[in-house]
């Protein structure tokens, strides 16, 4: 089986989706005259002006923005800062960082034009409001037969990717950090992680976000902290880590990558698809948080997530492979939240292995939490009814107990190509109606400043 999902991601994360990826990215840039730039200060602004650990309860109308951020950024920042940042250069060199920022600062032009149109098509289903692209991509071509195919293709795969595939590889790198710095089995682990899913999936919409808007702010923080801690102590090796990033995303053949027989192509490759689990900008994951936000212009929440995916690679993502590249471990001495262990044990010692655990289950539980709620939007778009969610809740949680024990490679694998059969549909809807995201930034550039400032506060 991982041989045919192999097969079929080398079509997909060869050359067609970073082309398209990349290329969708540099156009809304351009197109949007560089919003990631021009609105970043005001984007910082909202975000540290609306920060709540306590904030309005979510209800049937939808989520505070921060809670809508802070859900957006629950899910990004996961496995793939910790766990995917070290795959990517095990996998694709040092390079493969540099690639991941690349998508990034394009993917931040994405991911404002994602935010809009899910405000814009957003609908009340079942008396609460929920959107996200399968609602989106309806309106994007002429022919809706097409197009109520490709939102149906894009809702299946969506619940494929995150709620299922997704949420297993979350579990699955919990129960190897917990099993290296524990000895405890993955299976009890994907049992324990599956029934506190549980709890929260069946709270509905209210405590999935007081969940999210309590854990993601704490977390990042203690993390973050962390890595700073490590990267002043080896200071001396930060210099010529990022050297090897940069001169290694060209020349493979030298610095750490050479010893791999890295080539260009992989670090490309590695760099773009990590990038994606990661930020998961043109994925249309994030959207489904960004659309319920509650917000006075989709202007305002296209600006915030901007900044989700600042937050998730340029600081968190680059944190874990500063740490990595500094601690000069072996990057072949192991796979995934194992290396990002090794790499804080070279500097923490026996600590470092519990830190990364800890720090692993609240990450990959919020994004747990996250892509459930993404998925239970495709549910109710698909089925349109409570029962089929409820029957969605329990297959996620049997599919997180299942992932603790899978097979590290298979599960990246597999959720490579569910995220590549998302981006499909998702970019052809950007592309298509990116027209609103655009009339939108025009009609909220417009608004006076002193407006905007109230807005802010």
């Amino acid at each position: 089986m991982q041989d045919f999902v192999m097969s079929i991601n080398s079509f997909l994360w060869g050359n067609f989706l970073i082309i398209l990826l990349m290329g969708t990215g540099i156009y809304f840039t351009l197109k949007l005259n560089f919003i990631q730039i021009r609105k970043f200060g005001e984007g910082i602004k909202h975000v540290t002006g609306s920060i709540n650990l306590n904030g309005k309860a979510a209800d049937k109308n939808g989520m505070s923005s921060f809670q809508a951020l802070a859900t957006a950024v629950a899910a990004q920042v996961g496995t793939g800062n910790l766990a995917g940042a070290a795959t990517a250069i095990a996998s694709g060199g040092p390079g493969a960082i540099f690639w991941m920022w690349a998508s990034a600062f394009f993917g931040m032009a994405t991911v404002y034009v994602e935010a809009i149109l899910g405000q814009v098509f957003k609908r009340r289903v079942d008396g609460q409001i929920t959107g996200g692209p399968a609602y989106y991509i309806e309106n994007s071509i002429k022919n809706k037969k097409i197009a109520k195919g490709l939102s149906y293709f894009f809702a299946v795969a969506c619940i494929a990717a995150l709620g299922l595939m997704g949420n297993a590889v979350q579990a699955n790198s919990i129960s190897a950090a917990f099993n290296k710095a524990f000895g405890v089995s993955p299976a009890l682990v994907g049992i324990v992680v599956s029934v506190l899913a549980g709890f929260v999936f069946f709270g509905g919409i209210k405590r999935i976000a007081s969940v999210t808007e309590k854990i993601v702010p704490i977390m990042a923080g203690l993390y973050i902290a962390a890595c700073i801690v490590i990267i002043v102590i080896n200071y001396q090796e930060v210099i010529p880590a990022i050297t090897s990033i940069f001169y290694s995303a060209f020349n493979p053949q030298a610095a750490l990558g050479g010893a791999m027989g890295v080539t260009v192509k992989q670090a490309v490759r590695y760099g773009v698809a990590r990038g994606l689990f990661s930020n998961e900008a043109g994925m249309g994951s994030t959207p489904h948080a960004h659309a319920i936000a509650k917000v006075s212009h989709p202007g305002e929440q296209g600006i915030v997530a901007v900044i989700t995916v600042f937050i998730d690679t340029f600081v968190v993502l680059t944190g874990t492979a500063l740490v990595i590249l500094t601690s000069k471990i072996s990057l072949t001495s192991g796979a995934g939240i194992v290396l990002t262990q090794g790499a804080f044990s070279a500097t923490l010692g026996v600590f470092g292995d519990t830190f990364i655990a800890i720090c692993l289950l609240f990450f990959a539980f919020s994004t747990i939490v996250g892509w459930y709620f993404f998925g239970e939007a495709n549910v109710r778009y698909i089925f349109k009814s409570k029962k089929s969610v409820n029957v969605y809740r329990a297959i996620v949680m049997i599919m997180i107990v299942i992932g603790s024990m899978m097979k590290v490679e298979l599960v990246w694998e597999l959720a490579d190509m569910f995220n590549g059969m998302m981006v499909l549909p998702n970019l052809i809807a950007l592309l298509s109606l990116g027209k609103y995201a655009r009339s939108a930034m025009k009609e909220y550039d417009k608004i006076p400043e002193e407006k905007v400032e109230e807005i802010i506060a």
